[in-house]
This record gives structure tokens, sequence and C-alpha cells, in this order.
């Protein structure tokens, strides 16, 4: 019998930068990416759709992102077409208590949400799918056995002799949100390929998420065994080096291939600029110009890009009088992006020449300031260390624009 599937992950649906005027054209990025995988879904005919995973950017979603969701889903809902998933790290909601939007979806029959049940001893029991509940461990799909199995954390290698004790059954296929070490990109949630190697033996293909980066693993004696596709759409920065994309995988009589779709998304840069040995702030400004439209890559993609920029270098003048607001405005005039980020770097040299001359960078002066602000409340003296990263920590959080009240709220409130 011929199974044929596509394999995808890491969608993070609802992703988008808050800071930026423009937030609702990258918001628009991840369906539309979504969109394109579901189409040719249904253009391939397949059998199922994997998500392995991080369907959404962030647990406590809008409703409009729910409502975008249902929309983006429901042509393969009509088309027949199973959606499986599981839950990655972002998906998860921290008051258990409550529905997710991921249990919502699969009560709703939009997916079929994949989640073991635990027994006392630590034990794995994936029970049948139940459609009319939404719930279950486990799904049979034309002779293939279906496993999921969520993120787990940073034991998931210490889970995978119980997981493969709890599989009794042939032609089986795990999907698992977990990294492996030498291949995932992130540095947490992640086994050890020894870990990872007694899954090879159980199930015959392990559709991996997590990391955002495409990664084939094998078996000692070369058979391919675990599959990420990575992220269709540039989630991060550093994204832009890998190839981005999901798997048609096919069986036949056993014998499984794969081929990795590359898909089309929007346009990354980062970039370091060397301002070392500018005078003045205009210096460094016009310097910044000549480099950057240089750097700039000549496309005909007319999607407006993403940009980091990475100041560096030793400079005359204090690194604050460089602001974020005259590089962006810089930027916008010369390349027209989307949304910025500004990693300011700088080192500050006073002109003394000698051994004692001062060298200090942006994020130094900040620690500075800062720690003297919190200092000047003795309630305070003893935890300044801990309140100036807890502070640097929020700003970092905020400027990226991902961040949800509720994980500000609990930076906040964790106890002393």
């Amino acid at each position: 019998m011929t199974i044929t599937y596509i394999h995808a992950a890491d969608i993070h649906l609802g992703k988008t930068y808050r800071t930026s005027a423009d937030d609702s054209e990258r918001y628009e990025d991840f369906f539309h990416m979504l969109g394109g995988i579901v189409s040719d879904a249904i253009a391939e005919q397949v059998d199922f759709l994997l998500v392995a995973g991080d369907l959404f950017h962030t647990g406590q979603i809008l409703p409009r992102t729910f409502a975008r969701t249902i929309e983006t889903l429901q042509p393969l809902k009509d088309a027949g077409i199973p959606c499986i998933a599981v839950e990655g790290n972002h998906d998860w909601i921290h008051r258990r208590d409550s529905i997710s939007w991921m249990e919502a979806l699969s009560q709703m029959g939009y997916i079929r949400l994949l989640r073991p049940s635990r027994s006392v001893d630590g034990g794995y029991h994936f029970d049948p799918f139940d459609p009319e509940t939404g719930a279950g461990g486990h799904i049979e799909i034309k002779g293939m056995n279906i496993y999921g199995l969520g993120y787990i954390g940073t034991q998931a290698g210490n889970h995978v002799s119980r997981i493969c004790e709890a599989v009794i059954t042939e032609n089986n296929l795990l999907l698992f949100h977990v990294g492996v070490w030498t291949y995932s990109p992130v540095e947490i949630g992640n086994m050890q390929p020894d870990e990872a190697l007694p899954l090879a033996d159980r199930f015959s293909y392990v559709a991996l998420g997590h990391g955002h980066k495409p990664y084939i693993i094998s078996t000692p004696e070369g058979r391919p065994y675990a599959f990420n596709p990575g992220a269709p759409e540039r989630v991060n920065f550093g994204e832009e080096k890998y190839d981005k994309g999901y798997y048609l995988v096919n069986v036949d009589g056993g014998k499984y291939s794969h081929e990795h779709r590359r898909t089309s998304p929007r346009p990354m840069l980062v970039a370091t600029i060397n301002l070392d040995g500018a005078e003045n702030a205009d210096q460094a400004l016009e310097s910044f110009r000549n480099q950057i439209t240089e750097i700039l890559p000549k496309t005909d993609d007319e999607r407006r890009p993403l940009i980091e920029v990475r100041l560096t270098g030793r400079v005359a003048f204090h690194p604050f009088e460089l602001g974020r607001e005259r590089l962006r405005l810089s930027l916008e005039e010369i390349g027209n992006p989307l949304h910025v980020e500004i990693k300011n770097h700088l080192s500050l040299v006073t002109r003394s020449g000698g051994e004692d001359d001062i060298k200090r960078s942006l994020s130094e002066i900040e620690r500075d300031v800062l720690g003297e602000l919190i200092s000047a409340n003795s309630s305070f003296k003893d935890r300044k260390d801990e309140l100036v990263n807890l502070a640097l920590a929020i700003r970092d959080q905020v400027i990226k624009g991902d961040v949800e009240g509720e994980e500000l709220l609990g930076l906040l409130s964790r106890e002393p």
C-alpha cells in the first residue's frame, strides 16, 4: 500500500512585531505559509499532514489568530485530509486547568492533537485517538500507526526507553517536538544522538520539530530515520542561513522516500557594520549608510525585508549619540525594511592614548547606569545584579515584540 504525507513543523502562527507600525503584514506571512502547505497537501492528495509542534507562536493567542487558523485549515478539513499535530514548547499554556487553543482545534476537528497519558510510575500510554473528545496519543491511517509526543523539555532523552516500551505495533511513525544535539541550533529542548538512536528500532520515521533548521539523522548503518523539516518561514534572525521548507514523504511497500520542498520566506538580512574610528555621530552615520547600501542584497522579491544590524568598533563619541531612531530612519530611506532590530556594540575610547584609556561598550554603560539607579534605594542594594539582569531581560523582550503581557508579569512577580 502506498502512503503519502507532508511533514511540517514550527509554523508559528500569530508571530508579529508589536513594536512595528506594519505588524499586520508580518502577521500574515505565517498564515500565507501555512495556506501554501495546505494547498500543496490538497494538490498532492496526501493521506495526512503532520505538524510537529509550534503551530502557534505563543500559547496565549488572540481570538483573531484562532479564527484565521480555522480559515486556513478549512480547505484541508473539507478535503477530508487529517491534520495530525503535537504541541511544541510555544504551544503550551501555563494554566493547565484551562483548555488550550490546540485542544480546542482538536475538539472541533481541524487537527488531531496527539498527547499520551502517563502512569503513576512515569510510563507512557498512547491511547487511541477519539474524534468525539479530540484526545488520544495514537492514530492509525492506512495501516500506519502514528504516535504523538509534544515537547517534554531538556530530559527528553531519558524518556526514550519508556516511549519505546509503550509501542507494541509495527509500521510506526513518531511525531515528536524535540531537537537533537549537533544538528539542532537551539540550546534547550534537545537530546543527544545516542539517546535518540533507540527510536530507530521502533519507528520507521521520526517526525521532529524544534530548532527551525532542516536536518536528517541516520543510524550507524546509514539508514535515515529522523527528520526535521525546519520552519517554513523565517521566525528569528539567524535563520536567513537555513533552507526553508517541509517534507513530502512517500511510502511504497515499506520503502520511504522524501523530498524537501522549498518555501519562499520573507527576505531577511543580518548585517555587521564596523564604525571603528568614527570621530562623531554624524561621521558614523555616514559610514553606516555607505556600508548598508553595499550590503543590502539586490533581489526581485518585492516583499520588504527584515533587517538586524550589529554595530561594532571603537568610536570617539558616546554610543548613545547614535540613537536607534536615527539609524532606523536611515534604513527606511535606503532599504525600506518591514522590521529593524539594532544591536549597538560600539565602545567608547578616550583620547589620552595611555594605558588607562576608557574602553566601554554600550552594554556596560547601560548596566552601570541601571546599577546606580537601583542602588540608590537601600532596600534593593543587595539585589543590584539580579535586578539589573531582570530589567535588561524585560527590555530585550519588549524590543523584540514577542512577549506576552502575562510573561512580563511573570518575570516581575518571581520570588526574590
